[in-house]
């Protein structure tokens, strides 16, 4: 089933559940702008420090929301609707978000939309031209989230499997920690990787043959942290192979249990979301094997795949069209799971 992006709404997405401030408009169907403010001096702490995030969020959430309107040159009066993100995330970076939300809905008389972060990461693929169609099977990858999601219709979700430990993203800001590469370690590994022999260490790949759809990576991990304190004296020339030995095996286990999972489950499309979905060699190897078993593969472009107000709007307009809204009693909620129903 195709699913349509609504093209009847005018509708502002705030986003600020962690360390981007952002905010976006998409009207008649299409996006008409998205601007986002990342927080980069958390580099030096090795992650983020809450309420250092919180208080730039209070710097920018004005000016962001203003940008936003001017670049896709409307005023507040031309809005619809407002969706926020009100959960998972950082409480008070979510809060910041959510009573700047509330104050325009309450003063403009518009409705209010609750969006729940790792939802909207799920729904992020129709940002593009290329859309899948219902139902698909949806890999979430960040650094907080690993889940596999058979997704049947906005709103109506089967969990088939997800981490028990680490989320992939963790380990990869972990093992660049190990490696002396800062925060966040991603874009670094990534990049180191592809000088690497992604042979050089064998490492483990946590439940790839288990029959159920299930993760972990804290024991990949573990194994990096050994494997260097038995190796010392690492030349730096071999931190290149280590980082593609790592990548290698963290991507087998994500490829191999989503398309596992889109074959036993008779799904065609198969949808990869989330900060590491930016990946440069989990987007190949999903593309060849998707493609070698006549499956499709949908990613959003990076913009898209981190945290931006443009998946918060998009979800927005999908339950706007549905009915969906909230009133002004809509909480931050730090931790939520995605309302599953089978």
């Amino acid at each position: 089933m195709k699913l349509e992006v609504p093209v009847n709404h005018c509708v502002l997405g705030i986003e600020s559940s962690c360390d981007e401030t952002s905010a976006a408009i998409i009207a008649n169907g299409k996006l008409e702008s998205v601007v986002v403010s990342s927080q980069f001096f958390h580099n030096s702490f090795g992650g983020v420090v809450p309420e250092l995030a919180s208080r730039a969020h209070l710097r920018a959430i004005v000016p962001i929301v203003d940008e936003a309107l001017r670049q896709a040159g409307r005023s507040l009066s031309s809005i619809e609707a407002i969706a926020v993100t009100n959960t998972p995330g950082l409480m008070g970076s979510l809060l910041v978000g959510l009573n700047y939300a509330k104050g325009l809905s309450s003063a403009l008389g518009l409705p209010l939309i609750g969006i729940h972060h790792i939802e909207a990461h799920i729904f992020s693929a129709l940002l593009e031209e290329n859309r899948p169609e219902l139902p698909f099977i949806a890999l979430v990858v960040s650094g907080g989230h690993t889940l596999l999601v058979l997704v049947k219709d906005v709103g109506d979700y089967e969990l088939l499997g997800e981490t028990l430990d680490d989320a992939a993203g963790e380990a990869f800001d972990k093992v660049g920690k190990m490696l002396g590469l800062g925060y966040p370690a991603g874009p670094a590994i990534d990049k180191l990787a592809a000088s690497g022999n992604a042979s050089f260490v064998q490492f483990p790949r946590a439940m790839m043959s288990e029959e159920h759809y299930d993760f972990s990576f804290s024991g990949i991990k573990t194994s990096v942290l050994y494997w260097l304190k038995k190796h010392p004296e690492l030349p730096h020339d071999d931190i290149p192979h280590i980082a593609a030995s790592f990548q290698r095996a963290v991507v087998d286990v994500l490829v191999s249990k989503t398309l596992r999972a889109a074959t036993e489950k008779g799904m065609t499309d198969i949808v990869v979301v989330g900060g590491v979905s930016a990946n440069s060699e989990l987007r190949e190897r999903f593309k060849s094997d998707a493609k070698s078993r006549k499956l499709r593969f949908f990613t959003p472009r990076p913009l898209y795949s981190t945290d931006n107000a443009a998946m918060i709007a998009m979800l927005g307009a999908l339950k706007l069209d549905r009915d969906v809204t909230h009133d002004l009693g809509l909480r931050a909620e730090p931790r939520h799971p995605i309302a599953y129903r089978t």
